[in-house]
């Protein structure tokens, strides 16, 4: 079953329920998967790996969403938009941990032989193709950086 028959069976069933917080964080990501789908010069068909993306970047805006309602004194709907974070990252993959990120990340610039920050680019294209979707792409650049520096 790909992301998206996924996420429509998982809506259903949040309307059945009356899950709100759920109905609403999967009617966003399911617009969202549209929005790309009619874009133009999208080729209407769009992969798990794509979803991943559309769910990674909605959880960003929600994040920027609750630090803003936070530093605003709104607690009710940053609240709000926790719960949709929560229901959004059911859907991806478990997020590496630094360490693992630090391994991988080894492990690419010992397969480049990459030898100084020249190399930077070479790295972070494999080691951000390695950890889509379980690693942000700022912490990969930030360990690439660190390595590639020392």
């Amino acid at each position: 079953m790909s992301m998206i028959d996924t996420i429509n069976s998982d809506l259903k069933a949040a309307m059945k329920a009356k899950d709100q917080a759920k109905l609403r964080a999967l009617r966003a990501v399911r617009s969202a998967i549209l929005l790309a789908q009619t874009e133009k010069g999208s080729s209407k068909e769009v992969s798990d790996a794509d979803i991943m993306k559309i769910l990674q970047k909605q959880i960003k805006q929600r994040q920027d969403s609750i630090s803003v309602y936070k530093e605003q004194n709104r607690p009710e709907l940053a609240a709000s938009e926790e719960e949709e974070v929560a229901v959004m990252q059911q859907y991806l993959p478990q997020p590496l941990t630094d360490a693992e990120i630090e391994e991988k990340v080894k492990a690419i610039i010992t397969q480049t032989g990459a030898s100084g920050m020249q190399d930077m680019g070479k790295v972070m294209g494999m080691a951000n193709k390695a950890m889509a979707g379980r690693a942000e792409g700022a912490k990969i650049a930030a360990i690439v950086k660190q390595h590639l520096a020392g």
